[in-house]
């Protein structure tokens, strides 16, 4: 989770497609580098900017929704097949990789997709209220803006917060009372030291999926953070990704 600029990309290449969703008060960055990788494996990528994201933290608060990144991550996958796709995949890191979740719960025609670092079956686990304040303040230091406006930006953070992160918490629950729809190839990686998430989270769910026949792919990153896509972890997920992804479009 952190606050940094970035804007939607298409990187178009091959005749699969995959949407790649970044985290909770993030951007597109989150998941450059791993498209970048994705696109010299020959498949075509999308990566959306959540509604409100990949700016002042404050935005996310006062015009982002699960309702609007829903929206958002329904038009990624339509973008992709509009462009002709023959296959798509969504993967997707925390946050997003709840909204990817919930993509295969509701679209059976995607060929597969996952999550990193995703709370699944525990987002009232999450570090999310302590870091979100912390964050933010560092966002703001680092725009030089006056203590004042720093200590009132942070106030309406505080008051706000709350409420989305129930909106947050409610859609979770929905998509965890949803994973029995779930048919495709999943892929799960999970790191060690995540300092966001409870580290079992991957865990729990690889043994939710399998219990029900849903075919899972999942990598445990023991000395790795939570934003796998960038951290030291990082190489060895772009391997495992590349394989999942190979497997499911050639079925």
């Amino acid at each position: 989770m952190e606050v940094s600029s970035g804007k939607p990309f298409l990187f178009p290449h091959g005749r699969n497609g995959v949407v790649l969703l970044h985290s909770y008060t993030s951007s597109s960055a989150d998941v450059r580098m791993l498209a970048r990788h994705l696109e010299r494996q020959n498949y075509t990528i999308y990566a959306p900017v959540f509604t409100g994201h990949g700016k002042d933290p404050l935005t996310v608060l006062q015009k982002g929704s699960p309702e609007e990144w829903w929206s958002d991550t329904q038009l990624a996958i339509r973008k992709l097949r509009d462009l002709g796709m023959t296959k798509v995949a969504v993967l997707g890191l925390s946050l997003g990789g709840l909204l990817a979740t919930k993509a295969l719960e509701n679209d059976p025609a995607l060929a597969g997709g996952g999550v990193f670092a995703s709370p699944v079956t525990s987002w009232g686990k999450s570090n999310v209220p302590e870091f979100f304040p912390q964050l933010s303040s560092a966002y703001y230091q680092k725009q030089k803006l006056p203590s004042q406006e720093i200590t009132m930006r942070i106030n309406e953070i505080d008051q706000l917060l709350p409420k989305q992160l129930e909106e947050i918490s409610q859609m979770t629950r929905e998509i965890d009372q949803h994973l029995d729809t779930i048919h495709q190839p999943f892929f799960i990686g999970q790191g060690g030291q995540d300092e966001m998430i409870d580290p079992h989270s991957g865990e729990e769910l690889k043994a939710r999926l399998l219990a029900q026949g849903t075919p899972v792919d999942y990598h445990y990153y023991p000395q790795a953070g939570h934003v796998l896509t960038v951290n030291s972890a990082h190489r060895q997920l772009f391997a495992d990704v590349t394989n999942f992804l190979q497997k499911i479009f050639e079925v």
